[in-house]
């Protein structure tokens, strides 16, 4: 149920920019939703955390930005999601700090990665040259510097709250079962 939820509100994150008018710069829990979904549900549910995701897609493309929508510009973006959640099955079904930095590191840098090589390809913004392929790059790393802070805030939350809660229920077991010295 914790996955799920966590998954919404990776998705209802994707607004919070568009809430402060446009300010966020990619500042969104999608990256550590994707993990933390694809490491606690069965591989066969990456299909749910991509048509949710899908569905904001679509949302934000007609009624955000008012654009028309046309699916063959989403494929990439939708291949990516899955994946995302296909890695965390494998990698983080055990829960290590190394892990989880990882997939954050994987996460945002494949995002950067695939995203601004479709933009440079598929679009008309920058040459099709290795200078313009740089340049897409460049003007992308402001993102992408965003993308890794907040997929790192969210992940370290998302994955790291349930491990101090434990902890903190285990010192609290064991001082209630410490008897008083007479």
């Amino acid at each position: 149920m914790i996955a799920y939820l966590v998954l919404i509100f990776a998705a209802l994150s994707r607004f919070l920019p568009h809430a402060f008018q446009g300010v966020g710069l990619n500042l969104t829990a999608v990256g550590a939703g994707l993990l933390f979904f694809g490491s606690r549900r069965p591989r066969w549910q990456a299909i749910v955390a991509v048509a949710v995701l899908a569905l904001t897609d679509v949302f934000l493309t007609l009624f955000v930005y008012a654009y028309p929508f046309h699916l063959g510009s989403y494929l990439v973006t939708w291949a990516w999601y899955a994946a995302v959640c296909l890695m965390a099955s494998g990698l983080l079904r055990k829960i290590t700090v190394l892990r989880v930095a990882a997939g954050v590191f994987a996460s945002a840098t494949s995002f950067f990665l695939l995203s601004n090589l479709v933009v440079w390809f598929g679009s008309g913004m920058y040459p099709h040259s290795a200078a313009g392929l740089s340049l897409c790059y460049a003007s992308a790393l402001p993102f992408y510097a965003n993308d890794l802070v907040s997929t790192s805030l969210v992940a370290g939350a998302v994955f790291g709250v349930p491990v101090l809660a434990k902890k903190l229920a285990d010192v609290m077991r064991s001082a209630n079962n410490r008897q008083p010295l007479a």
